[in-house]
């Protein structure tokens, strides 16, 4: 089903017509507008502005939202107008209300170690070779670290590979910090392992960093910025064991887009 909405601008008295489908994200003075437009208005918005010369860009000057300026050399640059920035923060704003908690927070975190330089993966089903305090033989154990980043580098010895463990719920964390086999596996897959905790309906933070074991770091939300509440130590590292080599392989990591920097308390 599609949802239309009609608005009449007071400025110029035309219907601006605003379509929800799978195929359009917004109709703006006729022009329907799809997520390659959003993303190129983005991109417009963080660059000089260098034109396109293509049909995503005719159509954002034909929807108002970009408009040509003439350089004194006789170059012609491209700039993002008030509609346009309007338009980017509602669409914006509709991306993060469609997101649920855990999801937009594992973005916010990927995004951040993009932002870094680094390799990043969600979602991932890896296997670790563990051995626990209580038990005498090595056992294989499957996780899925939320986000598993490593450095961009061609040298084994640098990749430092991380785990982040995103956790929005409470009742979901306390579930996984009695798993010491998981946590292990973590461990032994990264030279550093995150616990990001999230927030509850009250805006509570769903933890204290001491409740979160001392091997793992400890990373807050707060005010939608990312805090660093607690290192988490640097382990020994050598080398990604090749079943995880294989992995990676056969998965796609994410493109880089923009992020919010750590904000580290003192």
């Amino acid at each position: 089903m599609t949802e239309t909405k009609t608005e009449t601008s007071k400025d110029t008295g035309k219907d601006t017509h605003k379509l929800r489908s799978a195929k359009h994200i917004a109709v703006v003075n006729g022009i329907g507008l799809k997520k390659v437009h959003a993303k190129r208005l983005r991109d417009m918005y963080r660059s000089a502005g260098w034109p396109f010369l293509d049909v995503v860009e005719i159509e954002l000057l034909a929807a108002g939202l970009l408009e040509r300026l003439q350089e004194e050399g006789g170059h012609e640059r491209m700039r993002v107008t008030d509609a346009g920035i309007q338009f980017l923060a509602q669409a914006a704003n509709s991306n993060r209300q469609a997101k649920d908690p855990h999801e937009a927070l594992v973005e916010k975190v990927a995004n951040e170690m993009l932002k870094e330089g680094r390799l990043v993966w969600t979602n991932l089903s890896l296997r670790a070779k563990v051995t626990l305090q209580d038990e005498e033989q090595v056992s294989w154990r499957y996780c899925m670290p939320d986000v598993f980043s490593i450095r961009n580098s061609s040298v084994q010895a640098y990749l430092e590979p991380v785990v982040h463990e995103i956790k929005v719920n409470r009742a979901d964390l306390l579930g996984d910090l009695k798993q010491p086999e998981k946590r292990a596996a973590y461990l032994e897959l990264g030279g550093q392992c995150w616990y990001v905790l999230g927030r509850d309906a009250k805006d509570r933070p769903i933890a204290e960093p001491d409740e979160i074991p001392v091997e793992c770091g400890v990373i807050q939300l707060v005010q939608e910025r990312l805090e660093i509440l607690r290192m988490a130590p640097k382990r020994q590292f050598n080398h990604l064991p090749f079943a995880v080599w294989m992995n990676l392989a056969k998965a796609t990591p994410l493109r880089r887009s923009d992020a919010e920097p750590y904000q580290v308390m003192h």
